[in-house]
């Protein structure tokens, strides 16, 4: 039984020294580019996405108030948080 013993070990030995081997070293990956500055520049909403945007926040903003009160109070407030969205 040594014998078989001592057979396997060195065939394990065999098969670990072969998977050694066979492994490719790990490729080191290049860094990250940096974003140019224009790259970093929020891109800036047309005129027709702004109105869109404050349209719907004044709705939303009718909705949480029950649709009751001034719609020009809505829009202004819509317009206020938009435009400090967008900045």
């Amino acid at each position: 039984m040594t014998k078989k013993k001592t057979a396997v070990k060195k065939a394990v030995k065999k098969a670990a020294k072969r998977k050694a081997v066979k492994k490719a070293p790990a490729k080191k990956r290049a860094p990250a580019k940096k974003a140019s500055a224009k790259k970093k520049a929020k891109k800036a909403v047309n005129a027709e996405a702004r109105y869109t945007m404050i349209q719907d926040a004044a709705y939303y903003l009718a909705e949480k108030s029950g649709f009751s009160g001034c719609t020009l109070d809505h829009w202004i407030k819509a317009e206020k948080q938009i435009d400090a969205q967008l900045k």
